[in-house]
């Protein structure tokens, strides 16, 4: 018997019990699964609108694409030891995130490298941390979840959020190392660096090694040159070797030292080279952060130490531009 469910007329299935069985049934199972599909739709929405990176592994040449967050954890691991105060990761998070959303909002490659900033995938990350892997993978996602989205801005834009690994007890302005002036990158006070175990270093060089890569001809004795200008962060700005003038960086970058706070000596057919800190000194210290922190303050108070003037702001309206 053919059923005429569907009728002009309005009281139809009123007047027929079993039509409104009938109904009553298809509804129950239409409309959960109406709901099921809206669900899955809307979840796959949400999948194509996380965020993510696309990072070209230095191993494989390959470009992986990683959800943000997952990112940000991923750096925080490879750039911060795990060991760190919560406060100092939670900090290296908020940087790390910065930093990639500058890069990825000028249509910027992105390399796992210290050309960028370093990452480690999960694989990577079991080999290094071995028995510790389960403990320190809880700490740094817990660090990123923490701040989740929060990103720094200077008068609305997102900074150049620059780290490294420790100072000379200050940090570097921008000017001094990038030539480029930036408001929220100037110098400030890092007492907490002298706690890093990098805080001094001494290197010992073949004196005719320096002689070459610098193009100069050293005394073979005494101080090997003469700082004629330094920094607002104390580094050498000017140095005068042999006939010629180099900046802190030329030398640092030429004779790779960990440092451009540095000290030159001939000893014969050697050279020894004292340096304090271990990075360009622009930006946030990473040790300074903990030292920070194992004072008491919080991530919010270490970015604004480190990044003055800058704000923390959510990254959901620059990720949709």
């Amino acid at each position: 018997m053919h059923i005429p469910f569907y009728t002009a007329r309005r009281d139809f299935v009123l007047k027929k019990p079993f039509y409104l069985f009938l109904f009553i049934l298809i509804a129950a199972i239409a409309i959960p699964a109406v709901g099921l599909f809206l669900s899955e739709e809307e979840e796959a929405v949400q999948e194509k609108d996380e965020p993510s990176v696309d990072v070209v592994r230095s191993d494989t040449r390959q470009t992986e694409t990683v959800p943000l967050e997952e990112y940000v954890a991923g750096v925080v691991a490879a750039e911060m030891p795990a060991s760190f105060e919560k406060e100092a990761l939670k900090a290296q998070a908020v940087a790390a995130r910065t930093f990639i959303l500058t890069q990825t909002l000028a249509g910027l490659e992105v390399t796992d490298t210290v050309d960028d900033q370093v990452f480690k995938d999960e694989a990577e990350l079991k080999e290094i941390w071995g028995a510790d892997y389960a403990q320190n993978k809880k700490k740094i996602e817990e660090a990123a979840k923490e701040t989740e989205g929060e990103v720094l801005t200077y008068n609305g834009a997102p900074i150049t959020a620059a780290f490294f690994s420790s100072g000379n007890g200050k940090t570097e302005n921008a000017e001094d190392y990038w030539q480029s002036p930036l408001p929220y990158l100037i110098s400030v006070d890092s007492p907490w660096d002298e706690e890093a175990p990098n805080f001094e270093q001494e290197m010992v060089m073949p004196r005719t090694q320096v002689e070459e890569k610098l193009g100069v001809s050293l005394t073979a004795a005494g101080e090997a040159g003469t700082v004629t200008a330094r920094t607002a962060g104390g580094r050498v700005a000017k140095i005068k070797l042999g006939e010629k003038t180099f900046t802190g960086r030329e030398i640092r970058e030429a004779l790779g030292l960990p440092s451009a706070d540095f000290h030159i000596q001939s000893s014969g057919d050697k050279v020894i080279i004292t340096t304090k800190g271990y990075g360009h000194g622009v930006g946030m210290s990473q040790y300074g952060a903990n030292g920070m922190a194992k004072e008491g303050n919080n991530y919010l108070e270490i970015t604004a130490h480190y990044y003055p003037g800058a704000a923390i702001e959510s990254a959901e309206a620059f990720l949709k531009k």
